[in-house]
């Protein structure tokens, strides 16, 4: 059995934390991974023995110089934003050939760029998203997503959480630095984050922006298409600039590669098995931001306009309009970190044409569960409709379907599909 870390007072703990409790004793070095503001750095503080914050100049000042210093640290050591000093990591690199024991070093910040060696086999990436709604306090989860991958089908619970509260959420994000701030000042944080991708973020990581409006042209284009699996094509023409005209397809390519390693962009991959009964399944990304906050902001959207109905002019044709884009992103985020707690991949599967889709494939050693968002808080039997081919193709491999919608009450249909309140599943 792991032993816990015993934490500071007043830390909140992530379902991250238990993937960790695993791992850190055992892996020599962690790289946190995850988009800026998602709480990397409380996370890691409250597992160091010692910390380099190299965002601050005098400590960056003292390793740029040398980098070694590092090694006369107590362990663990937290290299908060390592990337600053891009050659810490490879003198974490060197220090963990020389001792492979676990549990020495936390690393947080962005990727490594081409520039850096990969640190495979001594370096290990862990995933860190934004807040779900059980870390946010929202409501108590009863069902588990590591029990419907492990076949048990028992169902229940009721909540109280219902669609207002969902686009709040929504729009309130799960970055835990903005969640407490009025809606005005939590909005102008959200612009300031969302500008700060194309002054800062893109050129920190080598990318060369002649023209920042540029980019957030293209990423409004990229909110708008959230929850499709809409070409990078029909995206980049979406993206019309102050000239009328869209962006060259050779300047938006980087903007993909960058801002998906930067975490920012987090496309959910098709899913393609190797041994299956399915055939023309598709390959192509459906696309997510980071937190569907991000989304609502570049589109310009509040609750109000949201929960009317308001549309706006999308990449593609979306059943349940762009809020129902914005709860299958909230939907995304949660079975994505839910699934890593339990050691799970996250697809979607859509076959040519669009005449099959499921919205979230989540493979685990013993099976699949697949998913679909429902805006609604009825389902009816065209909701599930697709869970029950995909069930009849995979015959025992699919442990279990469930639909993921806005309701008051867990429970499972006479066909044996699962019905959840999103605020009643946890990991």
């Amino acid at each position: 059995m792991v032993e816990t870390t015993s934490f500071l007072r007043g830390y909140q703990r992530r379902i991250v934390d238990a993937e960790l409790d695993q791992l850190l004793p055992h892996l020599p070095a962690i790289l946190l991974d995850g988009p800026k503001g998602v709480g990397k750095t409380s996370t890691a503080t409250q597992r160091c023995a010692s910390e380099r914050r190299l965002d601050h100049e005098a400590t960056r000042v003292v390793v740029a110089a040398d980098p070694t210093v590092i090694a006369n640290d107590p362990r663990p050591l937290l290299l908060d934003e390592w990337h600053l000093v891009r050659p810490v990591w490879d003198v974490v690199r060197r220090l963990v050939d020389a001792d492979p024991a676990g549990g020495q070093f936390l690393l947080t910040g962005s990727l490594p760029d081409r520039q850096t060696h990969s640190g495979a086999g001594r370096i290990t990436s862990v995933r860190m998203r934004p807040l779900t709604l059980p870390e946010r306090g929202v409501d108590i989860p009863t069902v588990s997503l590591s029990s419907l991958l492990a076949g048990d089908r028992r169902i229940g619970g009721r909540t109280a959480v219902g669609l207002a509260r969902y686009t709040d959420e929504m729009l309130a994000g799960g970055f835990p630095g903005l969640r407490h701030l009025p809606d005005r000042a939590r909005n102008a944080a959200l612009d300031s984050y969302i500008g700060r991708i194309a002054d800062h973020d893109l050129p920190e990581a080598g990318l060369a922006i002649r023209h920042p409006t540029t980019v957030l042209a293209w990423l409004r284009a990229y909110a708008a298409a959230v929850g499709t699996s809409a070409s990078w094509e029909k995206i980049r023409g979406a993206a019309v600039i102050a000239t009328d005209a869209s962006p060259a397809k050779t300047t938006t390519l980087p903007y993909i590669e960058l801002l998906t390693s930067l975490r920012i962009l987090d496309p959910v991959p098709g899913w393609t098995p190797t041994l299956n009964h399915l055939r023309d399944l598709t390959a192509s990304p459906k696309h997510y931001l980071a937190d569907p906050a991000l989304a609502a902001r570049l589109v310009k959207r509040n609750a109000t306009q949201l929960l009317a109905g308001d549309t706006l002019d999308t990449v593609v044709p979306r059943d349940g309009g762009f809020l129902g884009g914005l709860f299958e992103s909230l939907v995304a985020l949660s079975v994505r970190v839910f699934a890593q707690h339990c050691d799970a991949e996250v697809h979607h599967l859509r076959t040519q044409g669009g005449r099959h889709e499921v919205d979230f494939i989540v493979e685990g050693e013993s099976g699949i569960v697949a998913i679909e968002a429902k805006l609604d808080s009825a389902v009816a039997d065209n909701d599930v409709r697709q869970l029950l081919w995909l069930r009849d193709k995979l015959g025992d491999r699919c442990v279990d379907t469930v639909v993921v919608h806005t309701g008051p009450e867990a429970y499972r249909r006479p066909d044996g599909v699962g019905v959840v309140p999103l605020a009643l599943l946890g990991p």
